[in-house]
């Protein structure tokens, strides 16, 4: 598989682990995601560049996004688009 494909998906399951406040420690987190913490730290620094208004948190051992985001990678005809648009 593409390298660039993994990237994302290594990115959206951070995201999903993120949104249920269930990363763990870095460490742990790695662990989970089968990575080492250096390509952990890489891929935050990633997300961080793409505007993730991430943290960690202490008190819950837990990435956590600071402001309500959404992360969306893909193609969408536009009538996806605008019926959502309308929704909102």
């Amino acid at each position: 598989m593409n390298s660039t494909l993994k990237h994302i998906e290594l990115i959206d399951r951070i995201d999903q682990l993120i949104r249920l406040q269930a990363t763990g420690t870095p460490l742990q987190l790695a662990h989970k995601l089968g990575i080492s913490k250096a390509k952990l730290y890489r891929t935050l620094h990633t997300m961080r560049a793409l505007k993730a208004p991430l943290e960690y948190d202490n008190g819950i051992q837990s990435f956590v996004y600071y402001e309500t985001v959404g992360f969306t990678v893909g193609f969408f005809s536009k009538e996806r688009i605008n019926r959502k648009s309308r929704l909102v």
